[in-house]
């Protein structure tokens, strides 16, 4: 049984005043060592690296709990209005304005494997709305790898779309759909429905760092419950940095921790929380990412009471492109044996898409002693380690794990 964490979550009062639609469990996404993948201490004079992993495949009992759920929170409000605001596809250069009406149906897009869309389909379905996504069979090379192209197709997140009741429509490469779906949400609307877009991701909805900018105080929280040795909160957090708005949020959810504590790093121990998201695809340089992963924390910040240009700069973000592989979706050697290792010696599973990578990163971070260079040297140095979830997609890796 989940122990209840001890530690309220107090968020700022602007903050807490922006409206949230509970998909989690009421408990937090649960934090928990990970001793058999922790070096042993090399000497006295060098620090202990304590490991742990946060569980956000754990975090709701819609199907395939992972990090959109969590984002999703902050964008079911507008969903249930009577004016949805954010429904427009991104690119549409003329947007409409507030809907009128109750949304119907929940409209989406991803790679053949998404997980985000799966996540959408559930929330759909809970929601008693209809749900209908869009998936790019070019996007990545997953399905450009798999030995089996037609199982790719029809199993792991696909399959469990359609099991969910998803209306699936593939989109191929050079469709128009793949760079504004706005034809599809006309005809939609010309059947009678009302839908609502969702961003690939849920990261350019506006409101889409929310949930992972509340997740850091969750995280600081849980830190006060634990009662960490070293600096006492977790001085590396390690994510996977795909859409880019789960690292934005956590950027701005950090910041605004450190200014409402007034921390000052030359009275505490260690440094500031190091949050590095591990990207995981080499399809755009690493500089894009940055740019637009700032973007997205200075959007967070300015809706949870920070001044975004002020208080988020380029230094905040920490986006580490050695470990992306050969295509987004394709497993490589070093991230397969990753993922093995992780549930050879822990029991977790991992994807194959995201977080394979990101423990692959992460080790690698601890291995070569990319953890233990801070100015203030610690006696411990704690590592987090966050599952985002997307074990669904295992079974269309069939042929490679």
């Amino acid at each position: 049984m989940h122990k209840m964490m001890s530690v309220p979550l107090q968020l700022p009062e602007t903050f807490a005043q922006i409206p949230r639609h509970s998909i989690l469990y009421s408990h937090p996404s649960p934090i928990h060592p990970l001793p058999s993948v922790a070096p042993p201490r090399v000497s006295p004079h060098h620090p202990l690296i304590s490991i742990h992993a946060k569980r956000e495949d754990h975090s709701s009992p819609l199907a395939c709990a992972g990090n959109k759920y969590r984002k999703l929170e902050y964008i079911v409000p507008d969903i249930l209005s009577q004016t949805p605001l954010h429904h427009s596809h991104e690119n549409n250069p003329t947007p409409q304005g507030p809907l009128h009406g109750a949304v119907t149906t929940l409209v989406t897009e991803g790679a053949i494997q998404s997980n985000h869309t799966v996540q959408v389909v559930a929330l759909a379905r809970k929601l008693g709305l209809k749900a209908l996504v869009l998936l790019h069979r070019s996007t990545g090379g997953g399905l450009a790898a798999a030995s089996d192209k037609e199982a790719f197709q029809r199993s792991g997140n696909v399959q469990i779309n359609h099991l969910l009741g998803a209306e699936v429509r593939v989109c191929e490469e050079g469709d128009p759909l793949a760079l504004d779906a706005t034809p599809l949400l006309d005809e939609l609307r010309a059947l009678g429905q009302n839908p609502y877009w969702i961003p690939g991701g849920a990261s350019l909805h506006p409101l889409g760092g929310l949930g992972y900018a509340r997740a850091a105080f969750e995280i600081a929280a849980q830190e006060e419950e634990m009662g960490l040795e070293g600096s006492g909160r977790f001085d590396y957090v390690f994510v996977a940095c795909g859409s880019g708005s789960t690292v934005g949020g956590l950027i701005a959810g950090f910041k605004l921790l450190d200014k409402i504590s007034g921390f000052d790093a030359s009275k505490t121990i260690g440094k500031p929380r190091k949050l590095v998201g591990i990207l995981n695809s080499p399809t755009r340089p690493r500089a894009y990412h940055e740019k637009r992963v700032l973007t997205f924390a200075r959007r967070a910040g300015e809706l949870i009471g920070l001044d975004g240009e002020r208080d988020i700069g380029m230094d905040d973000v920490r986006l580490d492109d050695r470990f992306v592989g050969t295509a987004y979706g394709v497993l490589d050697d070093e991230s397969k044996e990753a993922l093995e290792t992780m549930a050879r010696m822990e029991g977790m599973v991992l994807d194959p898409v995201y977080t394979a990578k990101v423990a692959r990163g992460m080790m690698h971070w601890v291995s070569e002693g990319e953890v233990a260079d801070s100015a203030k040297p610690l006696d411990q140095v704690n590592v987090l380690f966050i599952h985002t979830g997307g074990q669904a997609a295992l079974g269309a890796y069939a042929d490679v794990i």
